[in-house]
């Protein structure tokens, strides 16, 4: 008895796999190009004079990756030049020097600012050297690096905190779109919990 109940099991099985043959119209994958949305992930790290990896420095969450508009300036000129023609799934490692990354470091870059114009995170109650910070300016908010901290101003070093050093990334690119006019227009990407001023 237990073999006739099980045969019209079989039979009702079968009918979702017809299913599968719609993926066959998905569009082909797109590349990484001129007015492109891309979201990737990354990790970072400096390479010492020896040509040593050291720790990593920063990284992505992995729940939020970082998003860009490819062609627009939007990350390092190496990093851009390194993700173009790149597909969803692509694994990128590479080494900038630092014309390729953030340049060299500016020695007329340090200026003295109203602790008032910078723009702090919750985390940073007690300002102290060796922080990095955002100070407002005309061109909108910079990073910069504390040298020395007073009572109402702060001695800052406007060169990027990685300016001068040579980086190591690896990159995984997880999503690539075609930008709307609007993206392209502001030249950023506008995307939910989007970092597009990186």
């Amino acid at each position: 008895m237990s073999d006739a109940e099980s045969k019209p099991e079989k039979k009702a099985v079968k009918k979702p796999v017809k299913k599968v043959a719609k993926k066959a119209a998905e569009p082909a994958t797109m590349s990484v190009a001129d007015d492109c949305a891309v979201a990737f992930h990354y990790k970072l790290a400096e390479v010492n004079k020896a040509g040593e990896v050291g720790p990593w420095l920063e990284s992505s969450s992995a729940e939020q990756p970082l998003w860009y508009l490819h062609g627009h300036g939007n990350v390092i000129s190496g990093l851009e030049a390194a993700m173009a023609d790149k597909t969803v799934g692509d694994k990128i490692s590479i080494t900038l020097t630092p014309e390729q990354a953030y340049g060299e470091r500016q020695s007329n870059s340090f200026q003295r600012v109203p602790i008032k114009h910078l723009r702090l995170t919750s985390a940073q109650k007690k300002l102290a050297p060796g922080m990095v910070v955002g100070v407002q300016t005309n061109q909108g908010v910079i990073s910069a690096l504390i040298v020395k901290a007073g009572r109402f101003n702060v001695d800052i070093d406007t060169n990027h905190p990685f300016a001068g050093r040579t980086l190591h990334y690896e990159v995984e690119i997880v999503g690539v779109r075609a930008a709307n006019a609007e993206e392209i227009e502001h030249r950023h990407v506008h995307a939910p919990d989007a970092h597009h001023h990186h």
